[in-house]
């Protein structure tokens, strides 16, 4: 699961990351969790950023991530793209 984006805060840290399977898809999404997640939440990334699968998250905790993922959404498209073109480099952001 090659990740995309590690965003940190003092709460903790959220893992933005994509499924090896995920090449197959033609819409661009993250799957969004901490450590310990079992189950992820899903977001897509376009043509807007909107929920797919809430996975383990809590209501507030769904809000935080797609309100991150609004903010870093064209960084989280270009990552998608490298990653499909073999350059990936995981971001990391502290807040």
């Amino acid at each position: 699961m090659p990740k995309l984006l590690l965003y940190i805060t003092m709460k903790g840290t959220w893992i933005f990351l994509i499924f090896g399977t995920d090449s197959n898809k033609n819409r661009i999404h993250v799957h969004v969790g901490r450590k310990a997640t079992k189950d992820y939440c899903k977001i897509w990334l376009e043509p807007q950023v909107e929920l797919c699968k809430a996975g383990d998250l809590t209501t507030a905790e769904i809000k935080e991530v797609m309100e991150i993922a609004e903010q870093y959404k064209d960084e989280l498209i270009k990552q998608w793209n490298d990653y499909m073109n073999g350059k990936l480099r995981m971001k990391t952001i502290r807040k």
